[in-house]
């Protein structure tokens, strides 16, 4: 079948089990055992795990308690964030020596666009090989790639063949790809969504391409146009080199529950701070504050104000989240308290459509 819109050459990168791959790499003690990286106490929060460790169901954001249940040989070790950004900062350099249509998603993984590149190598399978073998050779890490002609399909492609595999979709071969897709593996469709589908018999592409754009749409709202396009290989998005944050934040998930807004209080400056120094860095202002809270049986609950003047200074910030902390009144005990700020002064910068924004990855912190 022909694809009728533009044909690119796009492959992402995803590193590893990045996080837990560099601890092991650095302590060659920890080689082939089961490896967590974040805190293994009651409180703790596993941040990522090796892949002996996820044979048995260690996962990111699982509890440490909940992960040395499942693994009782789990080794917990803390993050080091300097020497991932160190390793990450080596790998982008790798990318660029290809195109300059580099996208970061993460510390681990990458969109290229190597449609027209700097080694004229008009294979982009052949290129993957190259960046994944130098990736190698230069931080002794491995990385698994997919190269299709969208991000979308670039990106699911690349959970193909890991760890240390690749996987290419050519033109000719993206509509039974698609088709025969598990909705899960589905970019976009996550547990939540997935089993909303398939209440309503959508288990693969196929299934869900017999749906009409209507039908998608009264039932998925604004991601209904998005699953009809995507499973048809219609993704335009462009590699943006330069992603405009749509919000930027920081959290932090306590030790105990918290159950009094007093002992709340001290936690909330901090992450304020954080905040702040985070802000200065971007040079970056906004005017939606919102404040987050997870309770201790891990509801979750938004509170937001959006101010008429922009902020970035701790005490505005932590005037407003004061504000909204005691608008009503807490439903259970709190394990996490966060600080976000949206409604950016980064719209039509270099101009670039405020629309095109990305989120910021928040700053996560942990009561030690």
């Amino acid at each position: 079948m022909d694809l009728d819109f533009p044909l690119r050459k796009i492959i992402h990168v995803d590193m590893d089990a990045f996080y837990a791959s560099v601890e092991q790499h650095d302590n060659p003690e920890l080689k082939g055992k089961p490896v967590a990286v974040g805190g293994g106490s009651k409180r703790g929060v596993v941040s990522a795990a090796s892949y002996e460790a996820r044979k048995f169901g260690v996962r990111s954001a699982m509890s440490g308690f909940l992960a040395q249940r499942n693994c009782p040989d789990l080794i917990f070790v803390k993050p080091r964030f300097d020497r991932y950004k160190e390793i990450s900062q080596q790998v982008r350099a790798l990318f660029f020596e290809y195109t300059d249509l580099v996208e970061p998603l993460s510390l681990d993984e990458a969109y290229l666009d190597v449609t027209e590149n700097k080694k004229g190598n008009p294979s982009a399978t052949l290129i993957a090989k190259e960046i994944r073998r130098n990736i190698l050779e230069k931080t002794g890490l491995t990385a698994s790639a997919g190269i299709s002609i969208n991000k979308f399909i670039a990106k699911v492609a690349s959970d193909y063949n890991k760890p240390n595999g690749q996987k290419t979709v050519n033109p000719e071969e993206v509509i039974q790809f698609l088709e025969d897709l598990d909705i899960r593996k589905f970019y976009g469709v996550g547990k939540v969504t997935a089993e909303k589908m398939y209440k309503l018999g959508i288990f693969t592409g196929r299934d869900l391409k017999t749906k009409s754009l209507d039908f998608l749409d009264n039932t998925f709202g604004k991601s209904g146009r998005y699953y009809y396009n995507v499973v048809r290989g219609i993704h335009l998005s462009e590699v943006k080199p330069h992603r405009i944050p749509k919000s930027v934040g920081a959290e932090r998930t306590f030790r105990e529950n918290l159950s009094s807004e007093i002992f709340m209080l001290e936690r909330l400056e901090n992450i304020a701070s954080e905040l702040e120094r985070r802000l200065q860095k971007s040079k970056i202002a906004g005017k939606t504050i919102t404040l987050k809270i997870k309770y201790s049986d891990f509801t979750l609950q938004t509170r937001s104000k959006t101010l008429p003047y922009f902020v970035a200074t701790k005490e505005l910030i932590l005037e407003t989240a004061k504000e909204l902390l005691y608008q009503q009144a807490l439903q259970n005990s709190v394990r996490l308290l966060g600080i976000s700020l949206a409604n950016l002064n980064t719209g039509k910068k270099n101009n670039v459509d405020k629309s095109d924004g990305e989120p910021l990855s928040v700053q996560l912190k942990f009561d030690l």
